[in-house]
């Protein structure tokens, strides 16, 4: 009879298809601690659950991480709910972890997952009952112990960003009996002083410790305050029902304390650049303006009436220049038409016809003889000459013979 032989792949995929077929192993609750832990880059987590007699591998996947609330540590007893499966490659079974919480509590934890459920379907989460937390505190609250860390560092922290800050301490019991009682006691206290902001957290510690923060007294505090609230509970991983409540939440106190206290010194550094580029500004109006000044006084001096005469006077210079060289053209040519009309009237002058041996005669009336008729014998007549004037008597007068050409 011949015998069945099958290959590695074949018997890893069977194992792993009685693993997926039992149901138990695909909903399983699994308690140990921690060991060889390791967060790769990708987001997933490796690690093993180990108790005292024996291992189990572990693996949950970045996609589930949701699951997770808390960050895992070696050594940490935890309980991992999941699916155990068989890995083909290796031919090994893990455990599928879908979600982890620590070991021993379970109860708070499904009380916390209870109250949860309960407050968000109550809409006290929803975005639009969230309160603004104001820029410019100027009296901020604190609920906490007046003796943990939290306190000194929302103070050392406040000192540093704004020392003109004022703090107002409840110092709240935060963990057992009546820490939920002080802690709404707080809150309204400090509602009633009137802060701008408060502040309300302590310390991290384990899910006991931090068990206050879950009371619903608490979170109805929270919702009720018409103060802003954050909340500061434990370190960055822990998780209360006071964080979803808030207005804000912050993953430490001191990350609180950065949240509500304004840092003055961004302000002033704001201020030192305001100035400096308020004076860049101004030093370029001010070389501006005295460009345009220089300018404006170079037209104006241009513009400026003892300009504007001096123009005028020059332009009359100018114009009395013009007017004496027309006139000096003027002149000589007038002259010299009156030399040439004194050549042609020399020729006509009776001086020039005396000089030549001519005479004028006047009778007593001081007219001119130009005839015989003119005169009789015995008439006075004034002879003119080139030297002076001769006096006569009229004798006789004749005329000329015929054939004499008369003078005209």
């Amino acid at each position: 009879m011949a015998q069945s032989v099958y290959t590695v792949k074949q018997v890893n995929a069977y194992i792993k298809s009685m693993f997926t077929q039992d149901y138990m192993l695909n909903r399983i609750y699994v308690k140990g601690e921690v060991s060889n832990l390791k967060y790769h880059t990708s987001g997933h987590i490796y690690f093993s659950l180990k108790d005292e007699s024996g291992t189990i591998a572990c693996v949950m996947f970045a996609g589930q991480r949701g699951g997770l609330s808390f960050r895992l540590r070696d050594g940490q007893q935890v309980v991992v709910l999941g699916g155990v499966n068989v890995y083909e490659r290796s031919g090994s079974y893990q455990l599928y972890a879908r979600e982890i919480r620590p070991d021993g509590d379970g109860v708070l934890y499904e009380r916390f997952q209870m109250l949860k459920r309960e407050l968000e379907e109550m809409g006290m989460f929803a975005p639009e009952y969230k309160k603004p937390i104001p820029m410019y505190a100027r009296k901020i609250g604190i609920v906490t112990a007046p003796t943990g860390a939290a306190v000194r560092d929302i103070m050392n922290i406040s000192a540093r960003r704004n020392p003109y800050v004022q703090l107002l301490l409840y110092p709240a019991q935060v963990q057992g009996e009546g820490a939920k009682e002080s802690i709404v006691r707080g809150i309204r206290m400090l509602e009633k002083a009137k802060v701008d902001v408060m502040i309300v957290g302590r310390g991290g510690g384990s899910i006991e410790d931090l068990w206050a923060f879950n009371e619903e007294e608490v979170a109805r505090a929270i919702f009720d305050c018409r103060v802003p609230v954050i909340s500061a509970v434990g370190h960055e991983t822990d998780t209360t029902i006071a964080d979803y409540v808030a207005d804000l939440r912050a993953p430490t106190p001191s990350a609180a304390a950065e949240l509500a206290v304004y840092d003055y010194r961004q302000t002033q550094m704001r201020l030192t650049e305001y100035a400096l580029s308020m004076n860049r500004l101004l030093s370029r109006q001010v070389t501006v303006n005295r460009s345009r000044l220089r300018e404006c006084q170079t037209r104006l001096r241009y513009l400026h009436p003892r300009y504007k005469l001096q123009e005028q006077q020059q332009r009359l210079a100018d114009i009395e220049d013009r007017l004496r060289q027309q006139m000096e053209g003027c002149l000589r040519e007038n002259r010299h038409r009156l030399a040439i009309a004194m050549e042609a009237m020399k020729g006509l002058s009776p001086i020039q016809k005396l000089n030549q041996g001519y005479s004028y005669v006047e009778c007593e009336d001081k007219a001119v003889v130009r005839s015989i008729c003119q005169v009789r014998p015995g008439d006075t007549l004034s002879v003119y000459v080139t030297d002076g004037v001769i006096r006569a008597v009229a004798d006789k007068s004749s005329p000329y013979p015929k054939g004499v050409l008369k003078m005209q």
